[in-house]
């Protein structure tokens, strides 16, 4: 069986599992605490809030410090593991960054990793350097999680949700003893100094030394950051700190399998299922929003102010191009503000807005039904296409935005829930630019498969304004609690989980991009090529073009790689979504994108993929950076921690072919 051919079996199904899981946990989470959510209001919670001690916020904040100054030992560590020694000071702003967008935003285009690509790369490192800076970062905070499992399944296992209640104590014992063997694995193996193969990479282990403060370390950042929580809550018999890391962790870990932004709905409500035997839910609701806000929130504006900043200090007098974090940033707000939104049918309203005008007070009384749930699950789909910088997301989501806010006032909703959808509109309007790709609805031809989703989404929403539940005092709930309402005839929660689920469907189809489909490397495009610019020098699997029709790119499959031979050819305008349409048909086929020989002009789109730019000697293999060799202004584009060495071998002897250089 050869490299490829794994994946080529598996992508549709393998690629679309974290995400289906997330949702699947998402429903379960949703499912589980619903008789929860029926005693909750926003005046419950706001008193819960209030009444939370000084000293718990302060205590709560000052947890919060030291656990992000833990993260930044992460990558002080990680640079001296990689062989360069960055100041502590440059290693605590990346990690400061990278973290507070990894821990808000679970969307894999934009990660973490990329935000250190982009600061390492620009302090001398090397993309291989930067790949096992990475690599530590990630496995040392995999080691924490160990060792805090391995002291709550052997001391406290039944703190766990759900598992806790039902498995053997042996059996829970056991994982825990297995967690803790993992880790002296791990450190022994770095005692004796032994190398790792994976996925054909060799990885030397740190030292011993290391290796112990990477366990360490990794223990404590967890145990903070459960402190966080723990600091918010009010006493309760029978919830020690060991107990409630149980939870935490349990229900941490859900948030992250998951991969949704922060865990959002999985993480709040399995802590809400979690510690239902020991506080009341108003009080757990509210540890979670000011924990969120501790943890999540603060930390996420003060770093996106200071990548911003720093973005425009690197590209002082270079061609502006809105940066990765904008984009996830963006991405993860209109999330957000859908996941609101959606829990408006859950949190009562405190109060109500009385209008004198009749008309007024009927359209008052629409808006009150579940439109504002609606608006948040049409949001949360609009997410997804701003995460793959879709125009048409772009222009639905600002013409959403203004519109919830309209309809949360006239439900009357607390004021700054309107003043928040604006506000997300305002951060979201500066970037039009970077969303560049156009939907299938407005760039593919208007035939059966275009105007049958369209007819069914116009369709579900003529269902769903013509719906009205039975029982008024529904008449202000989601959707989905609607469905899930007994009080409620079955018909009429089957016609609206079908018309809702039918829509998000149907919304889907026409804003994705369309299927890529490319063209055989034949003598047609060959032909089709040479007219948009010059033919490549080796030969080529196939042949992609832009959106437009106006740009190509050829490409050949490398083992794992999507290889692209040069940058795309033809109009400036289209060379972008030919770009887009690899990434694409890479993702279709389980493969990572990869470009060889390109030029500067286009690197910013490339690191908006997430790959990272090596320099390329004349000969068309990557630079050894000992050997301070002259650039020559050509690059490999590629995800360095997985697919460089793979790829050094195929270089070497494409450079070899005659006129390939």
């Amino acid at each position: 069986m050869n490299a490829a051919s794994l994946p080529d079996r598996l992508p549709r199904w393998w690629q679309r599992l974290p995400a289906l899981l997330g949702v699947l946990l998402l429903v379960a989470a949703v499912i589980a605490v619903r008789a929860e959510f029926r005693r909750l209001s926003f005046a419950d919670i706001a008193r819960s809030v209030e009444d939370t001690p000084a000293i718990a916020l302060a205590a709560a904040a000052v947890w919060t410090v030291v656990s992000y100054a833990v993260l930044t030992l992460y990558d002080r560590l990680g640079t001296i593991y990689a062989g360069k020694r960055v100041s502590y000071r440059r290693a605590a702003f990346a990690s400061f960054c990278a973290y507070a967008l990894s821990h808000n935003l679970g969307f894999p285009a934009v990660s973490g990793a990329a935000v250190r690509y982009r600061f390492y790369a620009h302090w001398g490192l090397t993309p291989a350097e930067i790949a096992r800076v990475v690599g530590f970062c990630s496995f040392t905070f995999g080691l924490g999680g160990l060792v805090i499992g391995g002291v709550v399944l052997v001391f406290e296992p039944r703190a766990v949700p759900a598992l806790g209640s039902w498995l053997p104590l042996p059996v829970l014992h056991g994982a825990g003893v297995a967690f803790w063997a993992i880790v002296l694995l791990y450190v022994l193996a770095a005692t004796l100094g032994l190398r790792v193969r994976v996925f054909g990479a060799t990885i030397t282990l740190p030292d011993a030394r290391m290796a112990v403060l990477q366990v360490g370390l990794a223990t404590v950042d967890v145990a903070l950051t459960a402190a966080v929580f723990f600091a918010l809550l009010p006493a309760a018999p029978g919830l020690g700190f060991l107990r409630f890391l149980g939870v935490y962790v349990s229900c941490f870990t859900a948030g992250l399998v998951a991969s949704l932004p922060g865990g959002i709905g999985v993480f709040d409500g399995a802590m809400l299922l979690g510690l239902a035997p020991y506080l009341p839910a108003p009080r757990i609701v509210g540890a979670i929003l000011l924990f969120r806000l501790y943890y999540y929130i603060v930390p996420l504006l003060l770093a996106g102010s200071l990548f911003a900043a720093s973005e425009v200090l690197l590209r002082r007098g270079e061609r502006w191009s809105e940066p990765d974090f904008a984009v996830a940033a963006s991405t993860g707000i209109v999330a957000l503000c859908g996941a609101a939104l959606l829990s408006l049918g859950v949190l009562q309203p405190a109060s109500h807005v009385a209008f004198a005008d009749p008309d007024v007070a009927a359209i008052a009384a629409t808006a009150g039904r579940y439109v504002p749930s609606l608006i948040g699950t049409a949001l949360m789909l609009l997410a997804a296409g701003l995460a793959r910088r879709v125009t048409l997301a772009w222009w639905l989501t600002m013409a959403l935005l203004p519109l919830a806010a309209v309809t949360t006032a006239a439900e009357g909703q607390p004021a700054w829930l309107p003043g928040v959808l604006l506000l997300a509109a305002c951060l979201l309007a500066p970037l039009r630019r970077a969303c560049y790709r156009h939907a299938r609805l407005t760039s593919g031809p208007f035939d059966r498969t275009t105007a049958l989703p369209l007819l069914a989404l116009v369709v579900c929403v003529l269902a769903l304004a013509a719906t009205r539940p039975a029982p008024p005092a529904l008449d202000a709930d989601s959707w989905w609690r609607v469905v899930l309402s007994p009080l409620v005839p079955n018909g009429m929660r089957l016609a609206v989980a079908l018309s809702v689920g039918l829509g998000l469907a149907a919304g889907w189809r026409l804003i994705r991009p369309a299927r890529v489909r490319p063209l055989p490397w034949d003598a047609a495009a060959r032909r089709r090529y040479a007219a948009l610019g010059r033919l490549p020098a080796i030969e080529a699997d196939g042949l992609l073009l832009g959106e437009a029709g106006r740009a190509a790119l050829a490409f050949r499959h490398a083992g794992p790689v999507l290889l692209a031979l040069g940058d795309p050819v033809g109009a400036a305008e289209d060379r972008v979504s030919a770009i887009w349409r690899l990434r694409d048909l890479a993702r279709q086929e389980g493969l990572d994108p990869a470009i060889w020989q390109a030029g500067p002009a286009l690197l910013d789109i490339y690191r908006g993929l997430g790959l990272a730019a090596v320099p390329l000697d004349s000969e068309g293999r990557p630079l050894d950076p000992r050997l301070q060799q002259p650039g020559t202004g050509r690059y490999l584009c590629c995800v360095a921690e997985r697919d460089l060495a793979l790829l050094l071998p195929l270089l070497d002897a494409l450079a070899a072919r005659p006129g390939a250089a």
